[in-house]
C-alpha cells in the first residue's frame, strides 16, 4: 500500500468520493472532518459507511483550524487534499465572518501543519466563484475581479495562501477551480439534487430568476479523477503552484436543466423566485490547461449525470440542508 494521503472535508460530498477513489487506487487514507451542521450528519455518515468498513481508511473527527491536530494527522503522510470549507455562495452573504474563519484561517492552519510535518504536496479546492462575472470561457490567466460574495473572497484568499506556501519552497501546490459539481451524494441545497428531490415529491421546483442563467455542471466522478491526476502532477521548472480549472467545458441554461429532469420524471411545477445578487449569469470553464497538464477529460455528460442523481435519490437518503430549510 502506498503512503497515506490526508483528505480534509472527507465526509463531505466531494471528499467522500475522493477518499473512495484513493482507497481504490491503493492508498491509505486519513480523512479529517468536523461534521459541520450545514447539513445533517446522517448524510455524511452514509457517504463514509463503505470506507469505514475497510482497513485502508481512518477518520479523524476534528477541525482544520486546530493546527496541532493537523500536524499530528499529517506526520508521515505523502500528500494533502484540502477540501474542507464552509460552502454556499448565498449563505456566505449572511455569515461572512464565519466563512473567512473556516476557509481562510483553516487553510493557513493546514499549510502551517504541512510545513511542520514535512508534507510537500498539496492539492486544494477553489471555486469558479472567484471569476465573478468575467468574460466566458473562464481561463486561469483571467485577472480576477472584485468578489461578488464573501465565499468567493475566501476562495481567492485561499488560493493566495497556497501559492505563497509553494513560492516559499515549502512544497508544490495545485489549486483546482471547481465548477458546479453535482452527482450522487450531493448536498441537499445544491441545484441538481434540490430539483430532483422536488420533482420526485411532485412539489414545486424553485427557479431563480427567469431560468436563463447558465452553469458549467461537472460530475463528481470527473472532478474526482481530476483531483487524483493533480496529486500525480509533476510541476515544471519555476512553477511551484499550478492553478487549473476543472469543469465540463459546457454551459447549460437553467431552463434546459429543468427540462432534462422533467423528461425523466415528468413535467415540473416551477415556482419562480428572485435571483440573488451574489449569483453570476453564466459560468463556463476553459479546460484546455487541465487537458494539457493533467490529462483531464470529462467523461460524464449531464444527461447521464442527472440519471445518476435520480437513481441515488430514489434509493433514499437522509439529511436536510440548513440552507434549504
Amino acid at each position: 500500500m502506498t503512503p497515506s494521503v490526508v483528505v480534509t472535508g472527507a465526509a463531505g460530498f466531494i471528499g467522500s468520493h475522493v477518499c473512495r477513489a484513493l482507497v481504490e487506487a491503493g492508498h491509505a487514507v486519513v480523512g479529517v472532518d468536523n461534521f459541520d451542521p450545514y447539513y445533517a450528519r446522517a448524510l455524511k455518515e452514509r457517504a463514509l459507511a463503505p470506507l469505514r468498513a475497510g482497513r485502508a481508511f481512518r477518520l479523524v473527527e476534528g477541525d482544520v483550524r486546530d493546527t496541532g491536530l493537523m500536524r499530528r494527522v499529517l506526520r508521515g503522510a505523502s500528500a494533502l487534499v484540502h477540501l474542507a470549507a464552509r460552502a454556499g455562495v448565498r449563505a456566505s452573504v449572511e455569515d461572512g465572518a464565519v466563512y473567512w474563519d473556516v476557509n481562510v484561517a483553516g487553510t493557513a492552519s493546514v499549510l502551517e501543519a504541512c510545513r511542520s510535518a514535512g508534507v510537500r504536496r498539496v492539492v486544494a479546492a477553489s471555486s469558479s466563484s472567484v471569476y465573478g462575472a468575467s468574460a466566458i470561457p473562464f481561463r486561469e490567466d483571467t485577472a480576477l475581479p472584485a468578489p461578488l460574495s464573501p465565499y468567493a473572497a475566501t476562495k481567492t484568499a485561499m488560493e493566495d495562501l497556497v501559492r505563497g506556501w509553494a513560492a516559499r519552497g515549502s512544497g508544490r501546490g495545485v489549486v483546482l477551480r471547481l465548477f458546479s459539481v453535482y452527482g450522487p451524494g450531493q448536498r441537499p441545497d445544491q441545484a441538481v439534487h434540490r430539483f430532483v428531490r422536488a420533482a420526485l415529491a411532485r412539489g414545486p421546483v424553485e427557479r431563480y430568476g427567469g431560468g436563463d442563467s447558465a452553469r458549467d455542471y461537472t460530475h463528481v466522478h470527473d472532478v474526482t479523477r481530476g483531483i487524483l491526476a493533480a496529486l500525480r502532477h509533476t510541476r515544471g521548472p519555476g512553477v511551484p503552484c499550478l492553478v487549473v480549472n476543472l469543469g465540463s467545458g459546457r454551459a447549460t441554461i437553467l431552463n434546459a436543466l429543468l427540462q432534462m429532469i422533467g423528461e425523466v420524471l415528468g413535467p415540473l411545477r416551477v415556482s419562480p423566485v428572485e435571483s440573488h445578487p451574489a449569483d453570476v449569469p453564466v459560468t463556463l470553464a476553459d479546460i484546455a490547461l487541465a487537458r494539457q497538464v493533467l490529462g483531464y477529460a470529462p467523461r460524464v455528460p449531464l444527461e447521464q449525470g442527472i440519471l445518476d442523481v435520480i437513481e441515488w435519490c430514489e434509493a433514499g437518503y437522509e439529511g436536510q440542508s440548513r440552507a434549504a430549510s
